[in-house]
């Protein structure tokens, strides 16, 4: 199977291979469905779909096939006692699964390990393909829960787990609105790891809160896994020191918002980021699609526009549109007005897909 790149959208699941040097849809999964997020599992080839049928609740389905068939997987599910407390003011709800916002695979030495981060914040793991879930209670009970609340959405959510390569045991996760965690024992316990971050929207002497926390997104090297990157709701942070403390970077430009980020998997210190405006407006600076990308741990940036529409475009990059390959030379984003981008020299230059997609909610390489 050739290398696949798999766009969730808010009308189906398009997977993309390449032929003549051009990438183009293959084959469509759940035409006319709300897709949330894929997953290319890499140690046995599966897929899994997230699918948010909104009346019909969140559901997810695995293919073993490379999606010429599915399987519906169970979904994470809530106790009739478990409440959603927030710290904005909102009464407690009764805790019911509103979405799937993050999915991960364990290590090859845990074949059937997932993990699954939801809506109203809770933190699932599976030992069974999805089979059956447990909710990590050790973190959904702690009293610190009870000071996130909702970024984009109402209630927090985990967007973001980190699985770490050298260890299985430790996991980080990030919540939107609720910093950053790290269990270090298969998620038995947790601890809070956002010192450092800023975040201006919080009061004057609340802005350094580690539950105030809006990480939009969180990503770890793989080949040096305490080089962590952050796309937070004000700016951009950085840890060498395996997501335990964060340092602000200040020169992105055109702007320090945005939604996604991508590291290289075998050199910590280039990233790529989507700059926006922020709060009402949430579009490209000056209505100009770029990707800023540095090279050197954030002291210089690039602003990355060949093949990218630089006029009138109001393409909006959500947090796990940016996807980056095995190799770090190819990269592909998806935006909000159903476009599709891909480079094969690292953001130097960009090729659209010629197909009009529906609002892309994620996108993610699947290995061949």
């Amino acid at each position: 199977m050739s290398e696949q790149i798999l766009v969730s959208t808010r009308k189906g699941l398009f997977a993309l291979e390449r032929a003549n040097g051009a990438w183009h849809v293959a084959s469509k999964s759940f035409l006319g469905d709300n897709i949330a997020l894929a997953l290319a599992d890499p140690r046995d080839g599966s897929w899994y779909a997230a699918l948010d049928l909104g009346h019909f609740g969140a559901k997810l389905q695995r293919s073993t096939d490379h999606g010429r068939t599915w399987s519906e997987c169970a979904v994470p599910a809530y106790s009739p006692d478990d409440t959603v407390i927030t710290g904005d003011g909102k009464p407690p709800q009764p805790a019911t699964l509103r979405l799937i916002w993050s999915l991960e695979a364990g290590a090859a030495s845990q074949p059937g390990r997932l993990w699954a981060g939801t809506i109203p914040g809770g933190l699932f793991r599976s030992d069974d393909f999805g089979a059956s879930w447990q909710l990590m209670r050790s973190l959904w009970e702690r009293p610190a829960r009870g000071e996130w609340f909702g970024g984009g959405y109402d209630a927090p959510g985990i967007h973001t787990i980190c699985v770490d390569p050298r260890n299985p045991k430790c996991v980080r996760i990030a919540v939107s609105t609720g910093g950053v965690w790290r269990s270090d024992d298969d998620g038995e316990s947790w601890s809070q790891t956002a010192n450092g971050m800023r975040a201006e929207y919080m009061p004057e002497g609340r802005q350094s809160e580690p539950n105030a926390q809006d990480v939009h997104r969180m990503v770890q090297c793989r080949a040096a896994p305490d080089r962590f990157w952050v796309q937070h709701h004000n700016g951009v942070f950085r840890s060498d020191a395996s997501a335990d403390d964060w340092r602000e970077i200040a020169n992105v430009s055109p702007s320090v918002f945005g939604f996604a980020v991508a590291v290289h998997p075998r050199d910590p210190d280039r990233a790529w980021f989507v700059p926006a405006t922020k709060d009402q407006h949430r579009i490209p600076v000056n209505g100009e699609v770029v990707v800023a990308r540095t090279r050197d741990g954030g002291k210089n940036f690039d602003v990355l526009r060949e093949g990218l529409p630089q006029q009138d475009a109001y393409d909006l990059v959500y947090r796990h549109a940016l996807a980056i390959d095995a190799s770090g030379d190819k990269l592909a984003f998806g935006s909000t007005t159903g476009g599709l981008w891909t480079t094969d020299d690292q953001g130097d230059r960009w090729q659209a897909l010629d197909a009009r997609l529906p609002p892309v909610h994620a996108v993610t390489f699947a290995g061949g």
